[in-house]
């Protein structure tokens, strides 16, 4: 959602500038073919281009430029006059050359033997972890980054729409960009100042903000960290770079001859520095690579400028384009340190050449650099929760004083551009509506109606079911919050609610204190880990559509009072208490059980009261906000929960002594280019006796859409159990086998492979104490696994998964099954 609110929030700002000289056009050989990845450039200037895929090129210079270069190996190098500043749809036809004896030209794939351009891209290997900051035991640096949006593809009829009908002074100007040639009109900017910490012997960073402004939205953590996770940091050097939570193939990766072609094109002085210029492009369309080029030292072979340009028919959604570009600085004659990284993005519906979009544009630049300068092991330790409103209200002064780079005409035109927006009743409209699609909610003073996403629902006990709530907000900082529901069910006739509330008691370690009741229905044992979070709802039992039946419901009343700390980064404690009761909802389903081992008598509701202890780990996690609530920015994480649970017999006539343990863990992996794997496992156990309603039910999965930590194949209530394991593996590969296959290539699905297994036992003395009426009440004890295949990313939205049951096959099982589920991703 954070995506959708950035990209409709950037459909409303304006600015103004020329460059001197702009020349597009298409590079084409004698039979009229486009020749891709063509060198396009003014002669005798550092301003170039490579060619797309279509062989077409946009250039420009704020200088006035005469004459421009096309070349390409293999064919003869065209120097063309040019007679006036802005010349556009050019037509330029390379003819092929003689080779010479004593130079190799190579064109189209080229050969990985005998190539000397691999020669030197070994020697760039085996020096890459000898080059820049990794040369020092410690440094530290400063650090300026500034991020811009703009709406780009701008014509008379996008100017005329009736979005932006009492907003037109918008559209006073707009410029053109240096890479793509389009018509781009300027509406956020963020700027960031930080000083950079790093100690390579303890393999530990710390960037401390120093300053952050922005055209409006200064004190929007959300949006801020959402900027931050989208451009996140990267090296050259390594073997893959993540962008979009994709793992694109450097073109100075180890596996790098594997999908691209490497030419060595030319060799000259740079900065006083003898350089070798080698281009490079995929071997195969689909796939995550670039093409461009880069200059490598002859003697340190380390990079002294390197472009690089995702190809178009990579596979990744909503991003046309994505180009970046580094340039390096050389200290005491040998050692490069990166003091410019530029990065823009194309982001698009589809990737049509008129298409409308969104460049985002990150410029980052470093200086004063240090090296060797030890700092202590506490220094890198994270603040748990540091919060300094002063970064984000720095005057003007501090900013003209201390940014690395004087903002153009355009960047100083987007401060004043929202200045004027807020006072503009029609943009204040469009603002309100963003934000209830963003985060759900609509807004009345300090209260928040919603969540309008929860609204409907349907199980077989309430029918029809509609829910209303809402929440108190002042503002994302909150140090407290109250919030609740009310819903109602037609077919049973009745009412239940929901209430919580949360207190921040210590800002530094985030003690918290919370507390709440709710008495609804829900289908419990819809997971195998579980929490006393009192506004939860389960999909099991609100879903508008299940397969089977969905009348196995409880009647729950939950109440819990809970404090949790967070002593480290990421790592939270929790110690609460909580008292329930439970009986069933519907005649067809029974939770009766003996009240002992002796089986004299029998209840069918439960009352109980019990204390639990949780641990919460997850590293890597990126949160925004530093009040109650906390949001977590869009990015993969490993995951480590621990529950501890006691019952407490006879405390508020709570029926159960017992000890209960679970774990859960989850890790993430990025496997370079062959997609990403998620593998998830779940232990648990209960000691002592208990009735059904306290024991661990493995999760079937009787909804049509496919939910994490559920058995597709497996209705509810088909396995129980009091001792338990589980694992799932997912796998998704990100196109990497269709895009070896020539007529699937186009269509950019991603095959996913997964499995998902469960064993468990259930004691004799559960055995004795329990009452199926109507279950089988059985456990997995021959293990329990079923297996997926899916196919993804069609139509950009929807993904198709099959199932097959490994075990426990019987002809009244589900032994297949298909589901879908829909998304927005990259």
């Amino acid at each position: 959602m954070k995506k959708n609110i950035l990209t409709l929030l950037l459909l409303i700002f304006s600015v103004l500038s020329f460059a001197q000289t702009k020349v597009s056009g298409i590079v084409v050989d004698e039979n009229n073919k486009p020749i891709a990845y063509a060198n396009v450039g003014f002669f005798g200037a550092p301003e170039g281009i490579i060619t797309n895929e279509d062989g077409r090129f946009y250039v420009e210079s704020p200088e006035d430029r005469k004459v421009l270069s096309v070349s390409f190996v293999g064919y003869t190098t065209e120097k063309i006059t040019l007679e006036k500043p802005v010349t556009y749809n050019m037509r330029v036809v390379l003819k092929e050359g003689q080779q010479l004896a004593e130079v190799k030209i190579y064109s189209g794939k080229t050969s990985k033997k005998n190539n000397p351009a691999l020669d030197i891209l070994r020697k760039i290997w085996a020096r890459k972890r000898k080059n820049g900051l990794r040369m020092f035991k410690q440094y530290q640096m400063d650090k300026y980054e500034k991020v811009e949006f703009d709406m780009n593809t701008i014509d008379s009829a996008f100017m005329k729409s009736k979005i932006f009908k009492g907003m037109e002074f918008i559209f006073n100007s707009v410029d053109t960009s240096k890479v793509t040639g389009k018509t781009y009109l300027p509406i956020f900017i963020n700027e960031a100042l930080s000083n950079v910490y790093g100690d390579n012997v303890k393999n530990k960073v710390k960037e401390i903000l120093v300053a952050n402004k922005n055209s409006g939205f200064n004190t929007n953590q959300q949006l801020i960290g959402f900027i931050k996770d989208l451009y996140t940091d990267y090296d050259i050097y390594d073997n893959y770079l993540k962008f979009f939570d994709k793992a694109f193939t450097s073109p100075l990766s180890r596996t790098g001859i594997d999908v691209y072609n490497y030419v060595l094109a030319d060799s000259a002085f740079i900065d006083k520095k003898w350089c070798y210029n080698i281009v490079y492009y995929p071997r195969r369309t689909n796939e995550l690579t670039f093409k461009g080029d880069f200059w490598v030292n002859d003697t340190t072979w380390a990079i002294k400028d390197i472009n690089m340009e995702v190809t178009r028919s990579a596979n990744i959604n909503w991003v046309k384009e994505i180009y970046i570009e580094q340039q390096f600085d050389v200290l005491n004659d040998s050692v490069f340190l990166l003091k410019r990284d530029y990065i823009m993005t194309d982001f698009a519906l589809n990737k049509k050449e008129k298409s409308k979009g969104v460049y985002g544009k990150r410029t980052t630049l470093f200086r004063n650099h240090q090296f060797d300068i030890e700092k202590p092991d506490n220094f890198y330790k994270e603040e748990v929760n540091y919060a300094d409103d002063a970064i984000y209200t720095r005057p003007d002064e501090f900013w003209e004083e201390n940014r690395f780079e004087s903002l153009n005409k355009d960047e100083k035109g987007v401060y004043k551009m929202l200045d004027t927006l807020k006072t503009n009743r029609k943009f204040k409209r469009l603002y309100s509506l963003v934000e209830i699609i963003g985060s759900g909610y609509i807004q009345r003073g300090h209260f928040d109606y919603g969540p309008i996403f929860s609204t409907f629902g349907y199980n077989e006990v309430e029918g029809l079911r509609i829910r209303t709530g809402g929440r108190t907000y002042f503002g994302q900082n909150d140090l407290w919050r109250l919030q609740g529901y009310v819903a109602y069910g037609f077919k049973d006739d009745k009412f239940k609610y929901g209430l919580s509330g949360s207190w921040l008691l210590d800002k530094k370690n985030r003690l918290i204190l919370s507390g709440g009741n709710r008495r609804d229905i829900e289908q419990i044992g819809a997971s195998l880990t579980t929490t006393n979070d009192i506004l939860g709802r389960s999909f099991a039992s609100s879903a508008l559509f299940t397969s089977g039946s969905n009348g196995k419901l409880t009647n729950i009343n939950l109440s819990s009072v809970a404090l949790e700390i967070e002593p480290v980064r990421n790592l939270t404690l929790q110690a609460g208490f909580s008292y329930r009761t439970l009986e069933s909802a519907s005649p067809t389903f029974s939770l009766a059980y003996y009240t002992d081992l002796s089986q004299q008598r029998i209840k069918s509701d439960i009352t109980q009261s019990e204390v639990n202890f949780q641990i919460d780990y997850t590293p890597g996690r990126k949160t925004t906000g530093y009040g109650v609530e906390r949001h977590t920015v869009d990015s993969p994480f490993p995951r480590i929960f621990l529950n501890y649970s006691q019952g407490l017999k006879g405390v508020m006539n709570s029926d159960f002594d017992y000890e209960k343990l679970q774990l859960y863990y989850k890790q993430p992996m990025n496997i370079g280019g062959l997609g990403r794997l998620d593998i998830i496992t779940e232990l648990g156990k209960t000691y002592s006796y208990i009735p059904l309603g306290l024991m661990s039910i493995v999760p079937g999965n009787q909804t049509y859409f496919t939910i994490e930590n559920t058995f597709n194949l497996l209705d509810f209530y088909e396995f129980e159990a009091d001792t338990y394991a589980t694992i799932q593996l997912q796998h998704n590969f990100g196109g990497r086998i269709f895009s070896r296959i020539p007529f699937m290539r186009k269509l950019n699905w991603r095959e996913t492979v997964g499995f998902k297994g469960v064993y468990g036992t259930i004691s004799d003395k559960n055995r004795l104490i329990n009452i199926p009426s109507g279950l089988e009440y059985r456990a997995p004890e021959d293990f329990y696994w079923e297996y997926n295949a899916g196919i993804g990313n069609i139509f950009k939205v929807f993904k198709i998964e099959f199932s097959w049951r490994g075990s426990y096959i019987t002809p009244s099982t589900n032994n297949f099954g298909v589901k879908g589920s829909f998304g927005f991703y990259f």
